[in-house]
Protein backbone atom coordinates (compact mmCIF):
# COMPACT_ATOMS: atom_id res chain seq x y z
CA UNK A 1 0.00 0.00 0.00
CA UNK A 2 1.40 3.53 -0.86
CA UNK A 3 2.27 6.02 1.49
CA UNK A 4 -0.40 8.74 1.15
CA UNK A 5 1.35 10.92 3.91
CA UNK A 6 4.63 11.21 2.58
CA UNK A 7 4.43 13.61 -0.26
CA UNK A 8 6.12 16.46 -1.15
CA UNK A 9 5.14 19.79 -2.93
CA UNK A 10 7.50 19.65 -5.94
CA UNK A 11 6.21 19.43 -9.72
CA UNK A 12 7.88 18.94 -12.66
CA UNK A 13 8.58 21.20 -15.33
CA UNK A 14 6.57 19.66 -18.26
CA UNK A 15 9.25 20.48 -21.05
CA UNK A 16 11.41 18.54 -18.95
CA UNK A 17 9.16 15.62 -18.24
CA UNK A 18 8.42 15.52 -22.23
CA UNK A 19 12.12 15.57 -23.02
CA UNK A 20 12.69 12.29 -20.59
CA UNK A 21 9.33 10.33 -21.51
CA UNK A 22 7.11 10.18 -24.82
CA UNK A 23 3.67 10.65 -24.48
CA UNK A 24 1.20 8.92 -26.99
CA UNK A 25 -1.79 9.80 -25.15
CA UNK A 26 -3.45 12.99 -23.82
CA UNK A 27 -6.37 13.17 -21.71
CA UNK A 28 -7.99 16.47 -21.66
CA UNK A 29 -10.69 18.06 -18.91
CA UNK A 30 -12.18 21.27 -18.35
CA UNK A 31 -9.29 22.64 -16.31
CA UNK A 32 -7.82 23.15 -20.29
CA UNK A 33 -11.12 25.12 -21.35
CA UNK A 34 -10.64 27.21 -17.86
CA UNK A 35 -7.49 28.25 -18.76
CA UNK A 36 -8.85 29.96 -21.85
CA UNK A 37 -12.33 31.66 -20.38
CA UNK A 38 -12.78 31.07 -16.73
CA UNK A 39 -16.77 30.88 -17.23
CA UNK A 40 -16.35 27.37 -18.47
CA UNK A 41 -15.93 27.11 -14.56
CA UNK A 42 -19.61 26.28 -14.49
CA UNK A 43 -20.31 23.48 -11.86
CA UNK A 44 -23.59 22.17 -13.34
CA UNK A 45 -24.99 22.82 -17.02
CA UNK A 46 -28.53 21.66 -15.57
CA UNK A 47 -28.24 23.90 -12.60
CA UNK A 48 -27.47 26.60 -14.82
CA UNK A 49 -30.24 25.91 -17.12
CA UNK A 50 -32.50 26.26 -13.93
CA UNK A 51 -31.48 29.03 -13.21
CA UNK A 52 -30.44 31.10 -16.51
CA UNK A 53 -32.02 34.56 -17.22
CA UNK A 54 -33.77 33.51 -20.61
CA UNK A 55 -36.35 31.09 -20.49
CA UNK A 56 -34.81 28.59 -18.03
CA UNK A 57 -36.15 25.03 -17.29
CA UNK A 58 -40.35 25.24 -15.69
CA UNK A 59 -41.22 23.03 -13.44
CA UNK A 60 -43.16 21.53 -16.65
CA UNK A 61 -39.70 20.43 -17.80
CA UNK A 62 -37.74 19.88 -14.64
CA UNK A 63 -40.11 17.06 -14.46
CA UNK A 64 -39.48 15.19 -16.93
CA UNK A 65 -35.62 15.22 -15.54
CA UNK A 66 -37.03 13.84 -12.59
CA UNK A 67 -39.11 11.00 -14.08
CA UNK A 68 -36.49 9.60 -15.79
CA UNK A 69 -34.11 10.12 -12.88
CA UNK A 70 -31.73 11.58 -14.91
CA UNK A 71 -29.89 15.38 -15.51
CA UNK A 72 -28.87 14.25 -18.67
CA UNK A 73 -29.91 16.54 -21.62
CA UNK A 74 -28.71 14.08 -24.34
CA UNK A 75 -31.25 11.27 -22.78
CA UNK A 76 -34.17 13.49 -21.81
CA UNK A 77 -34.56 14.99 -25.80
CA UNK A 78 -33.90 11.83 -26.77
CA UNK A 79 -36.89 10.25 -25.05
CA UNK A 80 -38.89 13.36 -25.83
CA UNK A 81 -38.07 13.18 -29.17
CA UNK A 82 -38.87 9.00 -29.54
CA UNK A 83 -41.97 9.72 -27.39
CA UNK A 84 -43.07 12.50 -30.04
CA UNK A 85 -43.12 10.43 -32.78
CA UNK A 86 -44.50 7.25 -31.24
CA UNK A 87 -47.80 9.57 -30.26
CA UNK A 88 -48.13 10.68 -33.79
CA UNK A 89 -48.31 7.37 -35.00
CA UNK A 90 -50.74 5.69 -32.78
CA UNK A 91 -52.82 9.23 -33.48
CA UNK A 92 -52.50 10.19 -30.01
CA UNK A 93 -51.73 13.85 -29.43
CA UNK A 94 -47.75 14.44 -29.42
CA UNK A 95 -47.72 18.43 -28.45
CA UNK A 96 -46.88 18.22 -25.34
CA UNK A 97 -44.16 15.88 -25.11
CA UNK A 98 -42.94 18.06 -28.75
CA UNK A 99 -43.26 21.54 -26.77
CA UNK A 100 -41.20 20.06 -23.75
CA UNK A 101 -38.28 19.00 -26.49
CA UNK A 102 -38.23 22.62 -27.91
CA UNK A 103 -38.39 24.24 -24.32
CA UNK A 104 -35.73 22.10 -23.02
CA UNK A 105 -33.44 22.42 -25.83
CA UNK A 106 -34.13 26.32 -25.80
CA UNK A 107 -33.11 26.05 -22.01
CA UNK A 108 -29.98 24.24 -23.30
CA UNK A 109 -29.42 26.94 -26.01
CA UNK A 110 -29.77 29.78 -23.64
CA UNK A 111 -27.51 28.10 -20.78
CA UNK A 112 -24.53 27.36 -23.69
CA UNK A 113 -24.86 31.07 -24.59
CA UNK A 114 -24.35 32.19 -21.55
CA UNK A 115 -21.49 30.40 -20.95
CA UNK A 116 -19.25 29.61 -23.89
CA UNK A 117 -16.44 32.08 -25.23
CA UNK A 118 -17.97 34.28 -28.09
CA UNK A 119 -16.33 33.18 -31.15
CA UNK A 120 -14.95 36.83 -31.77
CA UNK A 121 -12.53 36.71 -28.36
CA UNK A 122 -10.40 34.00 -30.10
CA UNK A 123 -7.30 35.22 -30.68
CA UNK A 124 -5.85 32.95 -33.90
CA UNK A 125 -2.46 32.75 -31.92
CA UNK A 126 -4.75 30.66 -29.11
CA UNK A 127 -6.18 28.48 -31.75
CA UNK A 128 -2.43 27.97 -33.25
CA UNK A 129 -1.11 26.68 -30.04
CA UNK A 130 -4.05 24.40 -28.86
CA UNK A 131 -3.73 22.74 -32.44
CA UNK A 132 -0.10 22.21 -32.35
CA UNK A 133 -0.40 21.30 -28.76
CA UNK A 134 -3.00 18.65 -29.84
CA UNK A 135 -1.08 17.43 -32.99
CA UNK A 136 1.74 16.19 -30.47
CA UNK A 137 -0.10 13.02 -29.53
CA UNK A 138 -0.91 10.22 -31.54
CA UNK A 139 -4.35 10.21 -29.50
CA UNK A 140 -6.04 12.96 -27.90
CA UNK A 141 -9.06 12.18 -25.07
CA UNK A 142 -11.48 14.69 -23.77
CA UNK A 143 -13.94 15.02 -22.19
CA UNK A 144 -14.90 18.93 -23.25
CA UNK A 145 -18.07 19.37 -25.22
CA UNK A 146 -17.44 22.82 -25.75
CA UNK A 147 -16.10 24.45 -29.17
CA UNK A 148 -12.51 25.06 -28.30
CA UNK A 149 -10.90 22.15 -30.07
CA UNK A 150 -13.26 21.79 -32.63
CA UNK A 151 -12.26 25.22 -33.79
CA UNK A 152 -8.62 24.92 -33.34
CA UNK A 153 -8.99 21.75 -35.81
CA UNK A 154 -11.17 23.49 -38.13
CA UNK A 155 -8.16 26.77 -37.84
CA UNK A 156 -5.72 23.87 -38.97
CA UNK A 157 -7.10 20.38 -40.07
CA UNK A 158 -4.35 19.13 -41.51
CA UNK A 159 -2.74 17.36 -38.47
CA UNK A 160 -6.08 16.36 -36.69
CA UNK A 161 -8.28 14.29 -37.56
CA UNK A 162 -11.98 13.70 -35.72
CA UNK A 163 -12.94 10.63 -37.55
CA UNK A 164 -16.17 12.30 -38.71
CA UNK A 165 -15.37 12.15 -42.45
CA UNK A 166 -17.90 10.01 -43.25
CA UNK A 167 -20.75 10.79 -45.85
CA UNK A 168 -22.60 13.63 -44.67
CA UNK A 169 -19.34 14.60 -41.98
CA UNK A 170 -20.89 11.12 -40.33
CA UNK A 171 -18.65 8.77 -37.78
CA UNK A 172 -16.72 6.81 -40.10
CA UNK A 173 -13.49 4.61 -39.29
CA UNK A 174 -13.12 3.66 -43.07
CA UNK A 175 -12.45 6.98 -43.86
CA UNK A 176 -10.07 8.17 -41.32
CA UNK A 177 -6.77 9.08 -41.99
CA UNK A 178 -4.62 7.09 -39.79
CA UNK A 179 -1.14 9.31 -39.90
CA UNK A 180 -3.02 11.55 -38.58
CA UNK A 181 -3.67 12.33 -34.61
CA UNK A 182 -6.95 10.72 -33.75
CA UNK A 183 -9.67 13.54 -31.87
CA UNK A 184 -12.19 11.51 -29.57
CA UNK A 185 -14.93 13.29 -27.52
CA UNK A 186 -15.52 10.93 -24.71
CA UNK A 187 -18.48 12.94 -23.30
CA UNK A 188 -19.46 14.35 -27.41
CA UNK A 189 -19.78 17.71 -27.84
CA UNK A 190 -21.86 20.84 -29.15
CA UNK A 191 -21.08 20.29 -32.82
CA UNK A 192 -21.69 16.60 -32.64
CA UNK A 193 -25.53 15.08 -32.81
CA UNK A 194 -27.31 11.92 -32.35
CA UNK A 195 -28.80 10.39 -35.33
CA UNK A 196 -32.38 8.57 -35.05
CA UNK A 197 -30.69 5.36 -35.61
CA UNK A 198 -28.53 6.07 -32.74
CA UNK A 199 -25.15 6.85 -34.94
CA UNK A 200 -23.36 10.02 -34.71
CA UNK A 201 -22.76 12.56 -36.96
CA UNK A 202 -20.65 16.47 -37.30
CA UNK A 203 -22.60 19.40 -37.50
CA UNK A 204 -20.48 21.61 -40.45
CA UNK A 205 -20.20 24.84 -40.35
CA UNK A 206 -17.68 27.53 -40.13
CA UNK A 207 -16.03 28.05 -36.93
CA UNK A 208 -18.00 31.78 -36.61
CA UNK A 209 -21.26 30.63 -37.05
CA UNK A 210 -21.42 27.09 -35.41
CA UNK A 211 -22.35 28.32 -31.93
CA UNK A 212 -24.91 30.49 -33.73
CA UNK A 213 -26.08 27.50 -35.51
CA UNK A 214 -26.60 25.78 -31.83
CA UNK A 215 -28.87 28.35 -30.82
CA UNK A 216 -31.68 27.40 -33.30
CA UNK A 217 -34.51 25.34 -32.07
CA UNK A 218 -36.33 24.49 -35.07
CA UNK A 219 -40.19 24.50 -34.58
CA UNK A 220 -41.27 23.04 -37.99
CA UNK A 221 -43.60 20.13 -38.43
CA UNK A 222 -40.00 17.19 -38.23
CA UNK A 223 -37.98 17.35 -34.65
CA UNK A 224 -34.12 18.23 -35.23
CA UNK A 225 -31.21 17.19 -33.91
CA UNK A 226 -30.48 16.12 -30.74
CA UNK A 227 -26.91 16.86 -29.26
CA UNK A 228 -24.59 14.40 -28.57
CA UNK A 229 -24.17 15.44 -25.13
CA UNK A 230 -22.91 14.19 -22.14
CA UNK A 231 -23.19 16.83 -19.94
CA UNK A 232 -23.45 15.48 -15.89
CA UNK A 233 -24.76 13.59 -13.28
CA UNK A 234 -23.72 10.47 -11.32
CA UNK A 235 -20.86 8.16 -13.25
CA UNK A 236 -23.39 5.48 -14.04
CA UNK A 237 -25.92 7.47 -16.25
CA UNK A 238 -22.99 8.55 -17.88
CA UNK A 239 -21.80 5.79 -18.92
CA UNK A 240 -25.50 4.46 -19.80
CA UNK A 241 -25.64 7.85 -22.60
CA UNK A 242 -22.14 6.42 -23.48
CA UNK A 243 -23.25 2.86 -24.42
CA UNK A 244 -26.19 3.74 -26.54
CA UNK A 245 -24.32 5.47 -28.77
CA UNK A 246 -21.65 3.67 -31.45
CA UNK A 247 -19.19 7.11 -31.25
CA UNK A 248 -18.90 6.94 -27.97
CA UNK A 249 -18.68 3.65 -27.27
CA UNK A 250 -15.80 3.33 -29.78
CA UNK A 251 -14.30 6.42 -27.87
CA UNK A 252 -14.50 4.85 -24.55
CA UNK A 253 -13.22 1.47 -26.24
CA UNK A 254 -10.10 3.07 -27.20
CA UNK A 255 -9.48 4.43 -23.71
CA UNK A 256 -9.83 1.27 -22.23
CA UNK A 257 -7.17 0.10 -24.25
CA UNK A 258 -4.51 2.94 -24.01
CA UNK A 259 -1.50 1.21 -22.48
CA UNK A 260 0.58 4.04 -23.20
CA UNK A 261 2.06 6.69 -21.75
CA UNK A 262 -0.79 8.96 -20.86
CA UNK A 263 -0.80 13.30 -20.20
CA UNK A 264 -3.73 14.18 -18.24
CA UNK A 265 -4.42 18.02 -18.44
CA UNK A 266 -6.89 19.43 -16.58
CA UNK A 267 -8.52 16.69 -15.30
CA UNK A 268 -10.24 16.60 -11.73
CA UNK A 269 -11.27 12.74 -12.33
CA UNK A 270 -13.63 13.02 -9.65
CA UNK A 271 -16.63 10.89 -8.32
CA UNK A 272 -18.69 12.24 -11.48
CA UNK A 273 -15.92 10.41 -13.98
CA UNK A 274 -15.33 7.37 -12.01
CA UNK A 275 -16.09 5.68 -15.63
CA UNK A 276 -12.95 7.83 -16.26
CA UNK A 277 -10.85 6.90 -13.50
CA UNK A 278 -12.25 3.19 -14.01
CA UNK A 279 -11.13 2.46 -18.00
CA UNK A 280 -7.73 4.49 -16.95
CA UNK A 281 -7.20 1.69 -14.34
CA UNK A 282 -7.80 -1.20 -16.72
CA UNK A 283 -5.87 0.09 -19.24
CA UNK A 284 -2.64 0.46 -16.95
CA UNK A 285 -0.75 3.04 -19.01
CA UNK A 286 3.09 2.65 -18.30
CA UNK A 287 3.42 6.04 -17.22
CA UNK A 288 0.48 9.02 -16.98
CA UNK A 289 1.74 12.50 -16.09
CA UNK A 290 -1.17 15.14 -14.63
CA UNK A 291 -1.13 18.49 -14.30
CA UNK A 292 -1.73 20.33 -11.12
CA UNK A 293 -2.49 23.55 -10.65
CA UNK A 294 0.68 25.46 -8.38
CA UNK A 295 -1.94 27.28 -5.77
CA UNK A 296 -0.04 26.27 -2.42
CA UNK A 297 2.06 23.92 -1.34
CA UNK A 298 -0.53 22.08 0.54
CA UNK A 299 -2.98 22.23 -2.27
CA UNK A 300 -0.06 20.54 -4.61
CA UNK A 301 0.32 17.57 -1.78
CA UNK A 302 -3.36 17.48 -1.83
CA UNK A 303 -3.83 17.01 -5.12
CA UNK A 304 -0.85 14.41 -4.95
CA UNK A 305 -2.61 12.59 -2.71
CA UNK A 306 -5.68 12.43 -4.34
CA UNK A 307 -4.62 11.26 -7.74
CA UNK A 308 -1.94 8.51 -6.42
CA UNK A 309 -4.68 6.96 -4.42
CA UNK A 310 -6.91 6.78 -7.32
CA UNK A 311 -3.97 4.65 -9.39
CA UNK A 312 -2.95 2.54 -6.25
CA UNK A 313 -2.19 -1.10 -7.14
CA UNK A 314 -2.28 -0.65 -10.51
CA UNK A 315 1.54 -0.30 -10.78
CA UNK A 316 0.87 2.91 -13.42
CA UNK A 317 4.26 5.16 -12.64
CA UNK A 318 2.69 8.64 -11.93
CA UNK A 319 4.61 12.38 -12.67
CA UNK A 320 3.01 15.86 -11.34
CA UNK A 321 4.07 18.71 -13.79
CA UNK A 322 2.95 22.63 -13.26
CA UNK A 323 -0.09 23.22 -15.55
CA UNK A 324 0.95 26.58 -16.39
CA UNK A 325 4.48 24.90 -17.70
CA UNK A 326 2.58 22.86 -20.56
CA UNK A 327 1.06 24.36 -23.77
CA UNK A 328 -2.55 24.33 -22.61
CA UNK A 329 -2.15 26.26 -19.34
CA UNK A 330 0.09 28.93 -20.58
CA UNK A 331 -1.26 32.21 -18.86
CA UNK A 332 -1.17 33.93 -22.38
CA UNK A 333 -4.32 32.11 -23.35
CA UNK A 334 -6.58 33.46 -21.13
CA UNK A 335 -9.35 35.78 -22.02
CA UNK A 336 -11.13 38.36 -19.68
CA UNK A 337 -14.54 37.30 -19.41
CA UNK A 338 -16.51 40.59 -20.51
CA UNK A 339 -18.75 41.93 -17.39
Amino acid sequence: MTDFLDVDATLEDWSALRAAIAFSGLLVGNGASRAVWDDFGYDSLFENARTVEEKPLSPSELSVFDAMQTRSFEQVLGALKVTSRVNKALAVSSAAPRNRYYAIKEALINTVHAVHIPWRLIAASTLATLNEELARYRTVFTTNYDLLNYWAVQHNGNAVDDLFNGPDASFDLCESASEKTRLLYLHGGLHLVRNQDGTARKLTSTEGTLLGNFAINNTLKTLDDVPLLVNEGPSADKLKTIRSSDYLSFCHDQLLSHGDNLCIFGHALGEQDSHIVRALRLAKPKAVAISIYPRSAAFIQHQKRYYTKLFDGTGVELRFFDSKSHALGRPMLSVPVES
